[in-house]
């Protein structure tokens, strides 16, 4: 990815920048704003997706419409689960929490050497990476 700067968005503050929520805060908008490139792990597809289906959010279109459509905003890239950021997962300095979901998205971060938009304070408290919030 060069030299250009790259944030990753947790899948709340991906959903919540995409539906423009005031949930997200303004720091955090103003990090993704500034950035040149937004990058999304593949996890938080799967994450969104089960969390419509399970009832616990709701959308006004289709969760692989709301997807395919977030995925084209500007600066925005997807990134792939690759072999690299899963066996990562499995070996996170510290004492990081058991969440598989989380523990992907974070060792996309290391990989990507980017800081992390999220609210979530187990990964806020976690010295490794940056946390914009």
């Amino acid at each position: 990815m060069g030299c250009r700067t790259v944030i990753i968005l947790d899948t709340h503050a991906w959903i919540w920048w995409i539906n423009e929520s005031t949930n997200l805060s303004s720091n955090a908008s103003r990090s993704i704003s500034e950035t040149d490139l937004i990058g999304i792990p593949a996890i938080c597809c799967w994450e969104l997706a089960m969390l419509v289906a399970k009832g616990r959010i709701g959308l006004s279109i289709d969760v692989q419409v709301w997807i395919d459509v977030a995925l084209q905003r500007p600066k925005v890239k997807l990134l792939p689960l690759t072999p690299e950021i899963s066996v990562l997962s499995t070996r996170l300095p510290g004492d990081f929490h058991g969440d598989p979901s989380d523990r992907l998205i974070v060792a996309s971060c290391l990989v990507y050497k980017a800081s992390l938009v999220s609210k979530d304070e187990k990964i806020k408290n976690w010295q490794y990476i940056q946390v914009i919030w």
